[in-house]
């Protein structure tokens, strides 16, 4: 068989699975996600060396430190993706759920009910996690998924991927409910783009790159999100302490994440004190700095930043710096070169928090906290199926309730219409 023939097979058992899947109760998904964490648990040495195939491919390749990082699956991060799971099962079963009910003049009653999406695609990069985390998810919310991974990361994939499916059979969910492309070709993607009658929704996770291609070859909706640009904003009246394990924690921590902090911005009133402090330790981990021209006044030798450096994901150890004189600047700057992704200010004022989480447009504002919060698991969604920053349908890390749309459903007594 064609790539477009395997492609079109693999929709098509989507799409007749995901009938199956919509109907399943809760306690069937519920034992299917356990039975899947247990197994992944079970099998961690079956999944670190496939993994070690990939990631020594990827050391021939030259990929970044970064990449390899996010490519990595280890004790923990296996160990992660079964908790993940069984935190999913844990949580509420939205199919189903009646969000609102009104009552018409004419006796009719309209309400709202939580249905799944259908056949979803996802298209990924790197992270093999991402396959447990949306099949687990897409399960719950009772739909289909095709998981496609990208090439280096395809041992660990399949590897994954034949674990959750060999559960799902065993607890009587259809077999084809998670699905996992087989081939590394460009030309699987394009395929999956095409076939709007089986597939119903698309989202990408990956680099810009990747996600700019699917938005411009996508004959189905795309949840988009392009690059993480976050910031943290430490406001004049924050507690330094604070704001300094908050800033180092949201660049150091993990790097190459998309919600690392890119961008650091620092009230002009306590410039002077809190960004030698910082620099020390950012000097210590090993980070480059790129500042402004009154960054660079205050802390001697560092770069200068660039204007590309302001709206730059970097997604490795390097910060650009700039000093504000307000506020406003601070969201102003946000507003021009963020990406809708996450910020955070650090302040003891409670009305420019309540003004920042107002007047900061992203998909996940935070108050005195790090932005690697930012994250499903971390907010308590089980797991993530990815971040929007599309203000449509989702907005942020998507989770159950954002796996499912809601139709009318309409209760009468004969009504007609008039």
């Amino acid at each position: 068989m064609s790539v477009k023939d395997d492609i079109l097979k693999i929709a098509g058992d989507a799409k007749e699975a995901s009938l199956g899947v919509a109907r399943l109760g809760s306690t069937v998904k519920n034992k299917a996600l356990l039975k899947m964490a247990g197994e992944l648990e079970a099998n961690s040495v079956f999944l670190k060396e496939a993994n070690k195939l990939d990631t020594d491919a990827a050391v021939k390749k030259g990929l970044t430190k970064a990449m390899i990082d996010r490519l990595t699956l280890t004790d923990k991060v296996i160990s992660g993706m079964a908790n993940g799971l069984k935190e999913v099962a844990a949580l509420p079963d939205p199919v189903g759920e009646v969000t609102k009910m009104w009552k018409r003049p004419n006796g009719l009653i309209v309400g709202r009910m939580r249905i799944p999406i259908g056949v979803i695609g996802i298209i990924y990069e790197s992270r093999p996690n991402v396959t447990a985390d949306a099949a687990g998810l897409c399960l719950k919310s009772g739909n289909a998924v095709i998981l496609r991974g990208g090439s280096e990361a395809i041992n660990s994939n399949n590897a994954i991927a034949k674990i959750l499916s060999a559960a799902c059979v065993a607890t009587g969910v259809p077999e084809r409910a998670i699905q996992v492309v087989p081939t590394v070709d460009r030309e699987a993607v394009l395929e999956m783009l095409k076939l709007e009658e089986h597939i119903d929704l698309i989202i990408p996770r990956g680099g810009e790159g990747l996600i700019r291609f699917v938005v411009e070859n996508s004959k189905i909706p795309v949840i988009k999100h392009y690059k993480g640009v976050c910031h943290v904003f430490v406001d004049g009246s924050a507690d330094l302490e604070m704001a300094e394990r908050i800033a180092y924690n949201a660049k150091v921590q993990r790097p190459g994440v998309c919600n690392a902090m890119e961008t650091l911005l620092v009230h002009k009133d306590i410039a002077n004190k809190f960004l030698p402090l910082i620099s020390k330790r950012y000097a210590e981990a090993g980070v480059e700095l790129r500042g402004c021209p009154e960054t660079v006044k205050i802390l001697k030798g560092i770069k200068e930043a660039k204007e590309d450096d302001w709206g730059a994901e970097y997604l490795d150890l390097i910060l650009a710096v700039k000093v504000v004189d307000n506020l406003d600047e601070a969201i102003s700057h946000i507003a021009k070169y963020g990406s809708l992704h996450t910020e955070s200010i650090v302040t003891k004022d409670y009305a420019n928090a309540q003004r920042f989480l107002k007047d900061v447009n992203s998909s996940t504002v935070l108050v005195n906290a790090s932005t690697r919060f930012s994250d499903g698991f971390q907010l308590g969604l089980g797991a993530e199926i990815g971040i929007s920053t599309t203000k449509i349908h989702a907005f942020g890390p998507m989770g159950l309730e954002e796996l499912t749309i809601q139709k009318f459903i309409i209760y009468g007594d004969g009504q007609i219409r008039e």
